[in-house]
């Protein structure tokens, strides 16, 4: 497996546990309707996890746009890579939100509330202001690559002083899926912590192109890509300006 096919694929399976979850919680008729936001927080952690646990040897399990641009930014990883990687993530995540839809068609069929079906797709304010939300996004995205960046990759050293990288890809899958859901629980309340463009352009796109009735909220859609770019840059900054 290529790190361009481990990363659609992890991303894939990332969007179809976290939006998955969405559905069930949102849709008309599902065994978990209204089960509530903790409910959606702890099951995009732990999307998180099985993502990283899918990709993470072969690609180093990005699976977001924002991590991969951090990485480049702080010389950790080839800028040569970042458009193949952020095409894989795209493609993952669309693939993922389809996957969404075809598992969950007849729940969509007889939800409708249009936002509830929206919401299975792209995130979206609790009060909607464009500075205040993309402030939201930006810190959200902020602790989330932030911490990344502080996270050492699972090694072992052997008795020869060689030290070999073991598991889970180069960030780790638990402490990543935990700092997810501290965000989900502390942070996510305000706009849903799209934290990963492709996670929100991907299934919007695939929400406008599927026979669903409601608007795909365009006018909204820059603010999860433009809000984790700038906690991004920020975060790479000031780790940057520590070292």
């Amino acid at each position: 497996m290529t790190p361009f096919i481990a990363e659609i694929l992890g991303t894939m399976v990332l969007i179809l546990l976290g939006n998955g979850v969405v559905a069930n919680v949102s849709l008309k008729g599902t065994n978990g309707n209204n089960s509530g936001w903790i409910v959606i927080a702890t099951a995009w952690a732990f999307a998180v996890f099985t993502g990283v646990i899918i990709a993470g040897p072969v690609s180093g399990a990005h699976l977001n746009p924002i991590v991969t641009l951090g990485l480049a930014l702080i010389g950790k990883f080839s800028w040569s890579l970042v458009p193949t990687y952020i095409i894989a993530q795209m493609i993952g995540a669309m693939l993922g939100a389809f996957l969404v839809w075809l598992s969950h068609k007849d729940h969509f069929t007889v939800t409708t509330d249009e936002g509830a079906k929206l919401a299975c797709f792209a995130t979206g304010p609790a009060i909607k202001n464009n500075v205040s939300n993309t402030i939201s996004e930006a810190v959200a995205s902020f602790v989330l690559i932030f911490a990344i960046f502080y996270i050492a990759g699972p090694e072992l050293t052997i008795a020869s002083d060689t030290t070999a990288a073991i598991g889970l890809g180069t960030i780790g899958a638990l402490p990543v899926a935990i700092v997810v859901w501290a965000i989900g629980l502390s942070l996510g309340g305000t706009t849903g912590y799209a934290i990963n463009p492709a996670r929100d352009l991907g299934p919007r796109i695939v929400h406008s192109l599927l026979p669903i009735k409601g608007s795909s909220n365009w006018t909204y859609a820059w603010i999860p890509i433009v809000g984790p770019v700038i906690g991004t840059c920020l975060a790479a900054a000031l780790f940057l300006a520590l070292q």
